[in-house]
């Protein structure tokens, strides 16, 4: 496609708010996924370890 302009091209002929919410969306949970990972996987580890402290008597 052709635009005259850079208003043009982010407007995207009516359509920029549905495609550059999608990038946004998709970087979000680019971003957010390996954050994730990393706690998921430190919890995995304290508790396999048993580092979460003693455990409490009658806590079943």
């Amino acid at each position: 496609m052709n635009w005259g302009s850079a208003s043009d091209f982010f407007a995207m002929g009516g359509h920029g708010l549905f495609v550059w919410g999608s990038y946004a969306v998709t970087a979000l949970c680019l971003l957010i996924e390996p954050v994730l990972a990393v706690r998921r996987h430190a919890r995995a580890r304290r508790a396999a370890t048993g580092a979460d402290g003693p455990p409490i008597p009658g806590d079943d």
